[in-house]
């Protein structure tokens, strides 16, 4: 949570599990969950009938929204509820991240549910524009609200028991990390509290300290090498833009802005989910010995970048977004259309020292909102914002963390409070969610494995916050019968 959220893929930004868009948050965001075994807890898929529309009294229409539950570590019958979010992506399990860890402590059940229209949890098979307008965060967040009631009647109905409400505590990352946020503002009287792990909760119009931070992690030596790789590829457009397009394999992408975008999410990645060297290593030796460091960039791309992380040119071709047909990569323009609605965060080259390209300006962003959706399409940021409160979000029992390296963190709430405390993991790959996910995160590391971040330390000082404040707030909350009282 490529502008893709949760974004450089905020983005995909991980609600479940962790997506990167843009990866999300939107390229920034979606991190391709590694299928190995032991990389979910379960996948056994479960269905639950949701309303379409929760604004509208008159409509009755419906559609099937999966779920998942892990039960093995539930402490019959009072254990709590671990709510573990998805976000803007397919939700295939229950991933096998810090959250199990959590929940073998303290001997909860963890359900999932996938976000409305990702995954197989779509209510329609034509993705037009008009098809869309269901899709938002507000309604999710009641889609997350009719669930926790609705699953507390199922656990109800296996222990045999009547009106008990079990203590639920919320968990996300990025996009989904704003979700669970957002959940316990909305909704406190049903959650004890939630942890809101790199949660963009600020919708930003043009997002220039994204790249800024990506020239801060990168350090001086690695920036001046990206830098001068946007020089050669600009240049390289201008001469043969085919036969560079080629180079990365990306010579079908018609527009020039978004070959410039994907080339730029390429770098996000290395900074945002915890592998700075994998990208700066081999960079900075080019660039002092005088290779071509175009060349260097280019093998990363296609053998980091779309190989070991699971990029792909489609995520960022309009052409490709702007295909209605339910399919597997829907995904994509699923998430865009959420970006030109409601959180934009436009991944724009500030006007100095930038390492993106100048081309990814507003206008680029705007022109693609237009060809993907068609006219009328624009980010009501500042509704979001104002519906929200952005970083001076006004809720209670919220655990806010972020990594010193993402540039999703400027999205999100940094400025600690006693009732909402947040947390800065300060280390060399600290990025995004390294408290649930470890580092680093592509391959993703099971059970999130701190031991290889650049400063364990700093991981387990926050994930010991953590436990002690899910600890304090599910005891509150236990006093009151499961639910916290405002």
């Amino acid at each position: 949570m490529a502008t893709k959220l949760f974004f450089s893929a905020l983005g995909i930004i991980y609600i479940c599990g962790g997506v990167v868009l843009g990866l999300a948050p939107s390229s920034g965001f979606r991190l391709r969950n590694n299928n190995s075994s032991g990389a979910y807890l379960t996948q056994d898929e479960k269905w639950f009938s949701q309303r379409l529309d929760h604004y509208s009294p008159a409509d009755h229409r419906q559609f099937n929204q999966r779920y998942y539950e892990f039960l093995d570590y539930f402490q019959v019958p009072d254990g709590p509820i671990f709510l573990k979010l998805c976000g803007e992506s397919a939700c295939n399990g229950i991933v096998n991240d810090y959250t199990a860890v959590l929940a073998k402590k303290f001997g909860a059940a963890v359900v999932s549910l996938e976000h409305r229209y990702y995954g197989k949890s779509s209510p329609f098979k034509d993705l037009t524009t008009p098809n869309l307008r269901y899709l938002s965060s507000k309604q999710s967040l009641f889609d997350l609200a009719a669930f926790r009631n609705y699953y507390q009647g199922v656990m109800n109905r296996k222990q045999n028991l009547s009106n008990y409400e079990n203590s639920w505590f919320v968990f996300g990352v990025s996009y989904s990390g704003a979700l669970s946020a957002w959940f316990r503002l909305k909704f406190p009287h049903l959650t004890c509290g939630s942890l809101a792990s790199s949660a963009v909760v600020l919708a930003v119009y043009n997002y220039t300290d994204f790249d800024k931070q990506i020239g801060e992690s990168a350090g001086p030596s690695c920036k001046g090498a990206l830098q001068e790789v946007t020089r050669l590829v600009e240049e390289g457009l201008s001469n043969n833009a085919k036969a560079l397009k080629s180079m990365f394999g990306a010579e079908k992408m018609k527009h020039d802005g978004d070959f410039l975008y994907m080339l730029a999410d390429a770098a996000v990645v290395a900074f945002q989910y915890g592998n700075p060297d994998t990208l700066c290593s081999p960079l900075v030796k080019a660039n002092a010995s005088g290779n071509n460091v175009l060349d260097v960039y280019a093998e990363y791309v296609k053998n980091y970048f779309f190989g070991t992380f699971g990029s792909s040119i489609e995520t960022y071709d309009q052409e490709s977004l702007k295909k209605t047909t339910l399919s597997a990569e829907s995904g994509d323009r699923l998430w865009w259309y959420q970006v030109c609605t409601e959180v934009a965060f436009f991944q724009v080259a500030p006007s100095n020292d930038s390492i993106r390209s100048s081309k990814v300006d507003t206008k680029y962003h705007l022109d693609l909102c237009k060809n993907v959706f068609g006219e009328g399409i624009y980010p009501e940021v500042d509704i979001t914002n104002l519906y929200y409160g952005g970083t001076d979000i006004a809720g209670s029992k919220i655990f806010f963390t972020n990594g010193s390296q993402d540039p999703w963190r400027h999205a999100s709430k940094q400025k600690s409070s006693e009732d909402m405390p947040s947390y800065l993991m300060t280390c060399h790959n600290c990025g995004h969610g390294t408290d649930l996910r470890g580092c680093p995160q592509s391959p993703l590391s099971l059970e999130g494995d701190a031991s290889k971040c650049g400063s364990p330390d700093a991981v387990h000082k926050v994930r010991t916050q953590m436990i002690d404040h899910i600890d304090l707030w599910l005891s509150q909350c236990a006093k009151q019968g499961g639910r916290f009282v405002m």
